[in-house]
């Protein structure tokens, strides 16, 4: 039998726990469980649990743990290094990178960017995806990072990346983003320009860095389009049996 999940923090983690603030309201007064009620728990840390509701106010839920399971990170981890845009719906990127096992998520301020990151932009972020990871069932959050100081930040921050690669639209005579290039085992960085495009400072930079250029296919797509593409390829690839098997070590 499925059962609803929520999030608890790995610090609040326990035999016996108490879910408070919007998890608890979302227990007690959306889904109106009550004591004697299995639930399961994420820590966006690779655990999952089965939990019992041993008691529910309207504030506070108190549960008792059945049983947890620990979770390895896997092996192939894509970053998505998505450029902040006011146009861009966030909310729907989030939940999908959670969906398709995202590493990562860097928002960075592009030269063509439409507005200014959020200084609130991680914790409002992370929401979204928490919120992903309790309709997947994903045991691990992906990571948020706001790089306001743009591409130079983005580019030392792929220096110890295994694979970079560029999907941009503007490029002739370049390979398609393909399952032979996603997927592998390591960190894999995809860099998404803005609306605006990428200015010519960030492509030099981006090149210089040792990024790969492809191509996503003949359609000028929006941002988080492009971004979800890129992640879906990836999660696809990693899961074929010849490519999972190789990264186990079979």
């Amino acid at each position: 039998m499925s059962v609803p999940f929520f999030y608890l923090s790995p610090d609040e983690w326990g035999q016996e726990v108490c879910l408070e603030g919007q998890e608890a309201r979302h227990l007690a007064q959306v889904l109106r469980l009550e004591a004697g009620r299995e639930v399961g728990l994420l820590d966006g840390q690779g655990r999952i649990g089965r939990f019992v509701i041993r008691k529910v106010s309207k504030k506070n839920a108190w549960l008792e743990q059945v049983r947890e399971e620990l979770f390895p990170r896997p092996a192939s981890l894509a970053v998505m290094a998505l450029a902040f845009s006011k146009a861009v719906r966030r909310g729907f990127f989030m939940e999908k990178a959670v969906e398709l096992g995202a590493h990562a998520v860097w928002l960075w301020q592009g030269d063509h960017s439409q507005g200014k990151l959020p200084a609130d932009a991680q914790a409002s972020w992370q929401g979204q995806m928490i919120a992903g990871a309790k309709q997947c069932g994903n045991p691990w959050l992906p990571e948020v990072r706001a790089l306001s100081s743009g591409v130079g930040e983005l580019v030392a921050l792929s220096a110890k990346a295994d694979y970079r690669i560029l999907p941009w639209e503007m490029q002739t005579n370049v390979p398609m983003l393909t399952p032979d290039m996603a997927g592998r085992a390591g960190i894999t960085v995809y860099v998404i320009g803005p609306e605006g495009g990428f200015s010519g400072r960030e492509l030099a930079a981006l090149r210089e860095a040792g990024f790969t250029p492809v191509s996503l296919g003949a359609r000028v797509l929006r941002c988080e389009t492009a971004a979800t593409l890129c992640l879906g390829i990836h999660w696809w690839a990693s899961q074929l049996p010849a490519r999972a098997g190789k990264i186990r070590g079979n």
